[in-house]
């Protein structure tokens, strides 16, 4: 496969895919130190560039360029999740250069001002920048397809030389069916989510954008790992902005939640 994003120099900056969580990600202290150290080895972003796996929309959309209220996009949980707050600053400028990117002849990119930030991004979010003082810009994923993602990523490379740090969220496995629901989220994983998170590291080691776009046909428990693949779709924007040579692809998290992967990546 093969997918080009524009060359660069020392202060682009990296792309990231991380699984996001759940609200209760907020009461998980591990995993909240892990993602505050993870923000503040990186280089501060200009503005931060959303793809959630909870938000499908095509053609590609960007939500609000202003700051307006969050999406709860979850049922059941105590109130105090409901409660959260988030007002980054929009990015009306980043929503243009996105545009600009993206845009075809016979397919432009719409714009949805009204659309808020949902948990794939917000939760992370505040554990990574809690200030709020980021511009923050979400852009909908206008396909579930990987080579049609990784193609949609390589076009936002660009923006890595502009201070914009572009961020896949979503969950390396996903099946809220089949999750070991445990005491405590520590438990040792399923062997379908164990399986499944040690063939996509090593596929991200050995960079084999091929075989992690056919997951569902190569992996072990593919189906079984993410029976929609939503959670899985993230990563191929993050993949298709990093992919000159794999630019030093690293795991940041790892370990696992209740039995889903927490796996998380850094490239550049």
């Amino acid at each position: 496969m093969d997918v080009k994003s524009g060359s660069g120099g020392a202060d682009r900056m990296p792309v990231v895919y991380l699984s996001h969580g759940a609200p209760p990600l907020a009461d998980d202290r591990e995993w909240k130190s892990q993602l505050a150290a993870w923000a503040k080895a990186m280089p501060t972003p200009r503005a931060i560039l959303v793809v959630s796996a909870h938000w499908e929309s095509a053609p590609a959309t960007v939500g609000a360029t202003a700051t307006v209220p969050l999406v709860y996009d979850f049922w059941g949980f105590p109130e105090r999740y409901y409660q959260v707050r988030y007002p980054a600053p929009g990015a009306p400028w980043l929503a243009e250069r996105v545009s600009g990117l993206l845009a075809t002849p016979g397919e432009p990119v719409r714009h949805d001002p009204s659309r808020g930030l949902d948990h794939g991004a917000y939760v992370p979010l505040v554990e990574m920048y809690p200030q709020a003082d980021v511009p923050v810009l979400q852009l909908s994923l206008p396909t579930l397809d990987p080579e049609r993602l990784l193609a949609t990523g390589a076009r936002l490379a660009p923006l890595r030389d502009e201070g914009v740090l572009i961020m896949g969220s979503g969950f390396f496995t996903h099946n809220l069916q089949a999750m070991r629901l445990s005491p405590t989220p520590e438990a040792p994983p399923p062997s379908w989510s164990a399986e499944f998170d040690e063939w996509g590291s090593e596929a991200l080691a050995r960079w084999d954008l091929d075989s992690l776009a056919d997951f569902q046909n190569r992996a072990p428990a593919g189906h079984l790992a993410h029976p929609r693949t939503e959670h899985f779709a993230p990563l191929f924007v993050a993949l298709g902005a990093g992919s000159d040579e794999g630019e030093g692809q690293q795991t940041v998290i790892d370990g696992f939640w209740y039995g889903l992967a927490k796996r998380s990546v850094q490239v550049g």
